[in-house]
């Protein structure tokens, strides 16, 4: 069975995608304990009372997608962000909610007084598990005091006859919506919500006009290709949307391990020489899953500057240059 240390909490989060494929990113205030400042997926910690019984440490299954993990996801997403994916029991589309029913369950739900199981079923609804696609398993380093085990998910939102369209939940596209108040005692722990392609996101993050931490920059990094919404002020046909998804599909389902089962735990390769940033590795599970047989993205690494204001300069790039570079030696030769 594979250790597991204390101390490394449950977390999931959700890519989600809009109805012109772009990506939903929360911006988190700067006094968070966790990722403050940042910009995020929607996700968090699981709850036994409301998500369902969770696996112990030392059960190997609390490193594998499963229920609790896709209720908990979508529980957290509705909290965070007011989206609620969930479907109309035996029909097709996603449940409908007026703004003040949601917003009042939002606070009750995450107050606790308030199970969202029980509050879609009421209504007619089933939260949508199935919808969640598992997009990779990071865990954070042994040596770092703050660890998770936190399982990444994609949701694609429906598409629309019209790419301008929202969707049935109040989905914003291409602009900043400010999220109402989820927490109980008044606290903000997101200030914006916005959708935008991974490509801007990307290129604000380069530009230093946010942070990305490197699981988050990684993964919006192996979207962009297949994600856009074509040059600004026109739009994307739906049939475009809909096969630029299914390029999405064909590479989550693609690697060995495909990516719906890559278990990653990033850790230090070396500093750069060029510009001193750390290299981090991702082929490793983690501690956790030593000796399991999981494993990570061979292949790629991630780039990154760590300082007292967050990670800078993160950068993903194919783990066979940045080793080769590192053999050049100062007379351009590289070393064998």
């Amino acid at each position: 069975m594979p250790q597991s240390p204390p101390n490394c909490p449950h977390l999931d989060s959700i890519l989600l995608i809009s109805p012109t494929n772009q990506i939903l990113l929360l911006h988190r205030v700067q006094t968070s304990s966790s990722f403050p400042s940042a910009h995020v997926f929607p996700g968090g910690n699981l709850s036994a009372e409301q998500d369902g019984d969770i696996p112990s440490e030392a059960s190997a299954e609390r490193h594998e997608d499963s229920t609790v993990y896709r209720v908990g996801a979508i529980r957290e997403c509705f909290e965070e962000c007011g989206i609620l994916l969930a479907k109309k029991a035996g029909r097709k589309g996603l449940l409908e909610v007026n703004d003040e029913e949601r917003h009042q369950a939002r606070r009750a739900v995450h107050a606790g007084k308030t199970k969202i199981r029980e509050w879609v079923q009421e209504r007619g609804g089933v939260l949508d598990t199935e919808g969640l696609i598992p997009f990779t398993r990071w865990i954070t380093p042994a040596n770092l005091a703050k660890r998770y085990t936190t399982q990444m998910y994609i949701y694609f939102l429906p598409l629309r006859e019209t790419p301008s369209d929202t969707a049935t939940n109040t989905v914003h596209t291409d602009s900043e919506a400010m999220i109402a108040n989820p927490t109980a005692d008044g606290g903000i722990e997101h200030t914006t919500a916005r959708f935008l392609p991974p490509s801007k996101w990307l290129d604000m993050s380069r530009a230093g006009e946010i942070i990305l931490f490197p699981p988050q920059f990684f993964l919006l990094h192996l979207l962009a290709p297949f994600l856009s919404s074509g040059n600004q002020g026109e739009s994307t046909s739906t049939d475009e949307l809909a096969r630029q998804r299914e390029r999405v599909m064909d590479f989550v389902k693609s690697g060995d391990p495909p990516w719906t089962d890559k278990c990653m735990s990033p850790i230090g390769l070396l500093w750069t020489k060029g510009d001193g940033r750390a290299a981090l590795g991702l082929d490793k599970p983690g501690l956790e899953l030593k000796g399991s047989g999981r494993r990570g993205d061979e292949e790629r690494v991630v780039l990154v500057e760590f300082g007292r204001g967050g990670p800078r300069r993160v950068e993903v790039a194919w783990r066979k240059d940045v080793l080769r570079e590192e053999r050049i030696g100062d007379d351009g030769k590289e070393k064998l």
